[in-house]
């Protein structure tokens, strides 16, 4: 924004004749004192001019200018309306009245005096971009984009106006847009701060992280105090995995402007990723402190309570997030994820939640044209994975059999990997892709112009609503045929998405209508791969002399009311005890609040054992000393469950109405184990009760499971994986008939 004296040279044909002499005096001594910055003395002549003379236009407009370029604005706004009321047709004067009120804060009474002033003077080309800047704060982006361009237009060398009108696409969400207009901007004043900040965020968007990481840096030479571009630093640095470089961008930005909201929230999102959720918290707060109506910080927040446990109170803050901003993806995904996590939510709340992803974000991405190409059902299928987890997680461990195993004469397997972390895991998915490709940094679009480039027929993808999925990529439908599975087998809400992987246990026929995919039913949800390492242990109660129960999951799937059964079994079963392990009870924190959850149920401390990180072979080592596990309800484990049964230590479970809390239930029954899975929390118990007075039938499955594993469908990962190819041929058969139907039409 600039202020504008204009052109005219001081002169009032309306003076009266007896000031002719004193106003051709004043014309010239003016025009010094302006252009030699000398404000005090052009305020004092224009103020002794006024007084004789109180309705002399140019001497008003022009100390009205003077007084804003002092930066007092309130007075220069009074100044600048009675200069305005004396010439209502001064462009000059509208346009600088637009000025102030703009620096005040007053963007509606902004917008009508520039708009007064272009209209007065179209080619005025600093009113239009000052009315720009006004309609961009008002959020009124296209005809900020507009008024920009015609700036644009009539200055081509205004580097504020091809910046702002890139802060203004940013807005708008046209990251590529945003990045030329502040490139553009640079090319015509290469040390331009706010075009090379613009540019880092809008690459940042892109994934573009070298390009974004450079004119971070470049910028931050200029300014190395910036407390908000570090913070944005920070937040680049948490998208490449860099924790530590993230923790002091933004600890460095904190100390610079104590009430930074970007540098808590940054702070915050390191707590959650290093598994201190007592930092996040603390980091929420003070951004909800300071800002109330934060849908960032009251998003993270729900995170951190989800995290702990309390699923009510998560979802509530998401709820309010999104009373502030409806289309906050962010909120509505957390909201999503954890809706399989509380008790109540059925098949039709966690649908229903996918649907308004759909509705507020994912529709609102335009659909590719996809290029002709062969409609032969017999022929290749070129089958493209996307997923964030190529690596060692447990989303990797439900989809590697299939990647491992599939048939190569028939289907050419691309892996697309969107993940900063590279592991030994990591190497064994690229030696097993025909096609790898890193995706890392590519946006949305790029990653869709590769995948029609490399002629992918069906795109699967392998998370779902969790974190580091493409979701946004998958709503441009890049592929003629989509399908979701393995990473989170309960659907996406996505129109673009065709199919979804699943079972009858976990998607029961009478509720299939509520899902936006068409299920597609496999021996199981998902499958594991044998476990070569360790074998089963002898019984543990036999040397024990008493039973130990074992739940293997995240701390964030133990409801209260799982928690309470488990409560409820343990008084029952004499003596016994439970083991809970997860990494993330390294924290005391979580450790201490989890062994207080059963303590409030009437268990003893010391019948409650915790087990933070070991590496894998002691993780499955520990279930050498589990009678039976017992698996969390509403979220049941997927992974966890397959372990367990691999390790001889069966697992009790209880199906729920939603998709997520019948994974368990689904795995038990696919290997022929039903008489270990529950209908409600009675029969829970009783099954616990049962097994637990049976040593001997205990000690005889214990031994057998694996076996018991290899001869299901859902177990033999060859079988498993003909099943799906046998799907795949299947929606490109219909794919192909699809087409000729079309031709023929």
């Amino acid at each position: 924004m600039q202020s504008t004296v204009g052109s005219r040279a001081f002169q009032n044909a309306r003076l009266q004749k007896k000031i002719k002499k004193q106003a051709e005096s004043f014309v010239p001594a003016a025009l010094a004192a302006y252009r030699e910055r000398r404000h005090a003395d052009l305020q004092s002549l224009c103020r002794w001019v006024l007084q004789d003379v109180p309705n002399y236009f140019d001497a008003m407009h022009l100390l009205g200018v003077s007084v804003l370029e002092c930066g007092r604005l309130e007075e220069a706004r009074q100044i600048l309306e009675r200069a305005v009321a004396l010439d209502q047709n001064s462009a000059e004067a509208h346009g600088n009245l637009g000025f102030v009120l703009f620096s005040l804060q007053r963007y509606e009474e902004a917008r009508i005096s520039l708009e007064k002033s272009v209209a007065l003077k179209p080619n005025f080309a600093a009113a239009q971009r000052n009315l720009g800047n006004v309609l961009l704060r008002l959020e009124m982006g296209e005809q900020a984009i507009e008024a920009f361009d015609r700036a644009i237009q009539l200055q081509p060398d205004d580097a504020d106006a091809y910046c702002n009108r890139g802060v203004t696409e940013m807005m708008l969400r046209r990251y590529e847009a945003a990045a030329l207009s502040a490139e553009r901007a640079l090319a015509i004043q290469p040390r331009h701060f706010e075009a090379m900040v613009g540019k880092g965020l809008a690459h940042l968007e892109l994934r573009h992280f070298e390009v974004a990481e450079a004119a971070f840096n470049a910028a931050l030479a200029l300014r190395p105090d910036m407390a908000e571009l570090l913070a944005h630093r920070g937040r680049l640095n948490v998208l490449l995995g860099r924790r530590a470089q993230a923790e002091a961008d933004f600890d460095a930005a904190a100390a610079l402007e104590p009430s930074l909201e970007l540098a808590w929230r940054g702070k915050a999102q390191v707590g959650m990723l290093t598994g201190n959720v007592e930092q996040a918290i603390v980091a929420c707060k003070r951004v909800l402190e300071q800002n109330p109506t934060s849908e960032v910080g009251l998003t993270l927040l729900g995170a951190c309570l989800g995290r702990l446990g309390d699923t009510a109170g998560a979802i509530q803050h998401f709820d309010r997030a999104l009373e502030i901003k409806p289309d906050y993806d962010e909120a509505i995904s957390k909201k999503i994820f954890y809706l399989d996590f509380l008790p109540g939510a059925d098949f039709a709340a966690q649908q229903t939640a996918r649907s308004q992803w759909w509705d507020a974000v994912g529709s609102r991405f335009a659909r590719r044209q996809l290029a002709v190409r062969s409609p032969d059902p017999n022929r290749l299928i070129v089958v493209g994975y996307v997923s964030s987890d190529f690596r060692i997680h447990s989303a990797a461990f439900a989809f590697s059999p299939v990647l491992r195993s599939h048939d190569r004469t028939n289907f050419q397997i691309n892996c697309y990997s969107c993940s900063s972390v590279r592991d030994s895991l990591t190497a064994v998915f690229r030696s097993q892709a025909d096609v790898w490709v890193d995706a890392l940094a590519l946006s949305d679009d790029e990653l869709a112009d590769r995948i029609q480039a490399d002629g992918v027929d069906i795109l699967v993808d392998l998370s779902g609503h969790t974190t580091g999925n493409r979701l946004g990529m998958f709503a441009r439908k890049p592929a003629p045929v989509q399908v979701t599975a393995w990473g989170s087998g309960t659907g996406t809400g996505l129109r673009t998405m065709d199919y979804l992987l699943a079972d009858p246990v976990i998607i029961p026929g009478d509720v299939r209508h509520m899902f936006a995919e068409r299920v597609h039913d496999l021996p199981c949800v998902i499958t594991m791969e044998p476990l070569s390492d360790g074998q089963p242990s002898a019984l543990p109660m036999l040397r024990n002399g008493f039973v130990t129960f074992g739940v293997f999951n995240r701390i964030d799937k133990i409801s209260d009311e799982a928690l309470a059964v488990w409560a409820r079994l343990l008084r029952a079963v004499t003596d016994s005890k439970i083991i809970v392990k997860h990494f993330a009870l390294d924290e005391a924190f979580l450790r201490d609040g989890l062994i207080a959850r059963f303590v409030a149920q009437g268990v003893a401390q010391e019948r409650v054992i915790c087990i933070g990180s070991t590496d894998r072979p002691g993780h499955l080592q520990a279930f050498e000393n589990i009678d039976i596990s017992l698996d969390p309800f509403p979220q049941n484990g997927g992974i966890s469950t397959w372990e367990s049964l691999y390790m001889g230590v069966p697992v009790i479970a209880k199906l729920g109405n939603g998709a997520s809390s019948r994974a368990a239930g689904a795995i038990l029954k696919a290997i022929g184990l039903d008489d270990w899975v529950a209908d409600d929390d009675d029969g829970y118990v009783a099954i616990a009760q049962k097994f637990a007075a049976m040593s001997s039938d205990l000690e005889a499955l214990r031994a057998d499971l694996r076996a018991k594993i290899a001869n299901s469908a859902a177990g033999n990962v060859t079988v498993y994986t003909r099943e799906v190819e046998a799907g795949y041929r299947q929606f490109w058969r219909e794919y192909c008939a699809s087409r000729h139907r079309d031709a023929r039409e």
